[in-house]
């Protein structure tokens, strides 16, 4: 008995569309493909990377599935290591492309549940076609930057990754020194004072110790100093630069309590490089928005979504602290000290977030349409970078 294909009917109300799932591994690439929920993905695996095998099977998927050459593809895969030069390709071939939240999609509840690669870019794929058909709250998809604005924000990111390491090589000497009961400060004159240095009950630091100290030093010595160039150069973009990092960071500056650090991050992360509708989207892009409970009886507070960078969360607060130090006749300070200066406590750590989320909306009004914050003082001339 001969099967026959059955061949989708395509028309204006109805194109056919090719739909296409990755799930994208360090080593191999599984794909999934279908043309309607009804019918069964065609499922392959090529090696990770092989752009002219993705080519090959996605015309190979439209001959198999009886679509015209010329049948529209829409895509999919899962935001992650990978980041976005897939989307960036998949869109110079002429295919729709998202690029989606992980967290976001929805999974078994089950404490044990079957997981394979082959299972996931199922599943994947019917949330496509169900998001394709117009259930938009299926998943969140992300926002894909532009290559200009993923390369402004390496330079912020690189010196709070430098940051890091020297933190971390700070506490690892003071860690062994701490061990033998040796405390010395780490300046200019550390290598010197290691020399002649004493363990706790008097003996002097094993040559093994003093080595591995030196060499320590020496390293972070190395990290000060990338530091110190990676702030300088941070430093002579915002004072010379042409482009809109550049400038909104400039812009930034000339609020008081407003400093260079702080002003390099938001306009690289959020406000030179992104558009926001509202101040509700900034909110929630900074994860700084309460998340209710409410299930009939049952009604408590979940904190703050957390969504996005830590980081931006981190630097938002700080800059809330500044600000009510430096903005004090701002009605930004008057709100947070009226509501929760008598409190104490507590109250002040959990007012100090929703001032930081009013404070972030309000600089964003500021760079955006020049709205200046109510009783907000500016800087009165042109200060050096610090």
């Amino acid at each position: 008995m001969t099967q026959t294909t059955r061949l989708p009917e395509c028309t204006a109300s109805s194109p056919c569309r090719l739909y296409v799932a990755f799930e994208l591994g360090s080593t191999q690439w599984t794909l999934g493909f279908a043309s309607t929920p009804a019918e069964r993905p065609r499922v392959r695996t090529i090696p990770a990377g092989d752009l002219a095998a993705v080519a090959r099977e996605i015309l190979t998927a439209k001959v198999r599935l009886g679509l015209p050459v010329a049948a529209a593809v829409q895509g999919c895969y899962e935001a992650g290591r990978d980041g976005f030069w897939l989307h960036r390709w998949l869109a110079g071939q002429g295919i729709a492309n998202v690029v989606v939240e992980s967290s976001s999609i929805e999974v078994n509840r089950r404490a044990r549940r079957a997981k394979t690669d082959r299972l996931d870019v199922g599943r994947l794929l019917s949330l496509l076609m169900r998001w394709a058909q117009g259930e938009r709250k299926v998943w969140s998809v992300v926002r894909v930057p532009s290559p200009e604005a993923e390369a402004a924000r390496h330079l912020t990111r690189e010196i709070d990754t430098v940051k890091a390491d020297r933190k971390r090589l700070r506490n690892r000497v003071q860690g062994l020194l701490a061990a033998q009961g040796a405390h010395l400060t780490l300046g200019p004159r550390f290598l010197e004072q290691l020399a002649d240095a004493r363990t706790g009950d008097g003996h002097p630091l094993a040559a093994a110790l003093v080595a591995r100290l030196t060499r320590e030093w020496a390293h972070l010595a190395a990290v000060d100093a990338r530091l110190h160039e990676l702030t300088a150069l941070r430093d002579a973009a915002i004072a010379a630069g042409t482009d809109r990092v550049a400038t909104v960071a400039r812009t930034l500056c000339t609020m008081k309590g407003v400093a260079s650090t702080s002003a390099a991050v938001l306009s690289a992360e959020l406000f030179g490089t992104r558009t926001f509708e509202n101040g509700r989207e900034l909110g929630a892009l900074t994860g700084l928005v309460p998340v209710p409970y409410r299930s009939d009886q049952m009604v408590h507070d979940q904190g703050i979504s957390k969504a996005g960078r830590a980081e931006l969360r981190a630097l938002a607060v700080q800059l809330a602290w500044l600000w009510v130090r430096w903005q004090p006749d701002s009605a930004l300070t008057q709100w947070f000290r009226r509501r929760f200066d008598s409190a104490g406590g507590r109250s002040r750590r959990v007012g100090i977030v929703a001032l930081a989320r009013k404070l972030l909306i309000a600089l964003w009004r500021y760079v955006t349409h020049g709205v200046i914050p109510e009783g907000a003082v500016l800087k009165t001339a042109t200060v050096a970078i610090e």
